[in-house]
């Protein structure tokens, strides 16, 4: 899978997961939704995003996005 769909579907996960966690624990697990929303925003305007260099470290292939 290519670097571009993996954080796609992380940050997919981790608004889900923050979702759940909000609607069962706490509503402040609406803040990490909102974290990774604010940094899926900077990453297409600066082209920086963490989790891509993590990943490109660990071998993943990049896509078009993140190239």
């Amino acid at each position: 899978m290519a670097l571009d769909r993996v954080i796609f579907a992380f940050a997919g996960v981790m608004i889900m997961l923050s979702l759940a966690l909000a609607l069962t624990v706490h509503l402040y697990w609406l803040g990490l939704a909102a974290f990774v929303g604010v940094n899926m925003l900077q990453a297409a305007f600066t082209g920086f995003c963490p989790l891509a260099i993590m990943l490109k470290k660990v071998g993943v292939k990049p896509g078009k996005a993140f190239s």
